[in-house]
């Protein structure tokens, strides 16, 4: 059986990598060159942990009469 050949993998790994990163930065330079507003990638994330409400007793917040 043949030996796997890690060195190689990786590379093509760091290779897609670069060529989504590079692709992903000249969409981005095509929207802004057309004026429209950058795409929102983490907005759903960031929505999702100021819906949640704080424990009681969380450091700054004041304490909730039960």
């Amino acid at each position: 059986m043949a030996k796997p050949n890690y060195s190689f993998e990786k590379r093509q790994r760091e290779i897609a990598k670069k060529k989504k990163k590079e692709e992903k930065e000249k969409e981005k330079a095509a929207r802004k060159a057309a004026g429209l507003p950058p795409e929102a990638e983490d907005a759903a994330s960031d929505d999702d942990a100021d819906d949640a409400e704080p424990q009681p007793g969380t450091p700054g917040q004041p304490p909730t009469a039960a």
